[in-house]
């Protein structure tokens, strides 16, 4: 059981989304016992066993929904012949399987440290993200304070050469048009984050995807950027600039619709 909770911790670190199968009761004869533990990755590929065969399939099948719903399951399989929702089982008892998903904390990388970058840091690490700050100035860069990793490494390089997934996302609020227009660039080539997103006037924004049009990145792959980033509250501070980015991020992560919650709206 330990080698499972370490590997457990190993998916937490790396942000790999898995779910945990644990037997959590059991009844009459049963290929595992209480207690026992399996891990569903994303892709399907597990560790550990709940009892193997179809059972274990079918615990595979409402893993992989449950990670993809987001939600924690407890659900009892027959494993006798005799009941309307058999599957075929045969041992003659019943188990109960507690699955629960492992997501990783959402990953914010922001390009910048200005005042805006400090504010957008402040709100995504107290909405649980895990927060990086790129700037090549250290002074600015002291002042990100909750950035949980700050670095002075140049932005392309740094996001060409990482892992992203779906719960990853990139922010680009640099001082400077070209740092923004070359993060961008390695962000569409690399892939693999939910959001990206970057600040700017809408002028700005044409200028830079003409200029990665002419580097052949192509309209469809422009079309996933959030610029200029953020929702229209009309944000003006950089604290309601954060507020605006984040809630754009938490709906675009999440998969929302960012409609008002009232009663009676559609």
């Amino acid at each position: 059981m330990s080698d499972i909770l370490e590997e457990l911790l190993a998916a937490r670190r790396a942000g790999r989304p898995c779910a945990l199968a644990t037997v959590a009761a059991t009844k009459g004869s049963v290929p595992r016992h209480t207690g026992a533990k399996m891990i569903v990755y994303a892709d399907g590929s597990i560790s550990g066993t709940v009892g193997g065969g179809k059972f274990e399939s079918l615990v595979i099948a409402d893993a992989l929904d449950c990670l993809a719903r987001r939600e924690t399951l407890l659900k009892t399989w027959p494993l006798r012949e005799d009941q309307p929702d058999s599957f075929g089982a045969i041992c003659g008892g019943e188990v109960t399987v507690l699955i629960e998903p492992q997501l990783p904390a959402h990953r914010l990388l922001i390009v910048g440290g200005g005042h805006c970058a400090q504010a957008i840091a402040k709100l995504a690490s107290e909405c649980g993200f895990h927060v990086t700050a790129l700037e090549d100035r250290d002074d600015i860069l002291a002042k990100c304070e909750a950035a949980h990793v700050r670095l002075t490494d140049p932005a392309p390089g740094y996001i060409s050469a990482y892992d992203w997934n779906r719960n990853d996302a990139l922010v680009i609020v640099s001082r400077h048009y070209d740092i923004d227009r070359e993060a961008l660039a390695a962000a569409l080539r690399n892939g693999g984050m939910g959001y990206i997103g970057m600040i700017g006037s809408r002028r700005k924004v044409i200028q830079v995807y003409d200029q990665l049009k002419a580097e052949g990145i192509t309209s469809e792959q422009l079309s996933t950027v959030y610029a200029p980033l953020g929702l229209d509250i009309g944000s003006d501070s950089p604290a309601e600039i954060a507020v605006s980015v984040l809630a754009e991020i938490l709906m675009v992560l999440r998969d929302k619709s960012g409609r008002p919650l009232k009663v009676g709206s559609s």
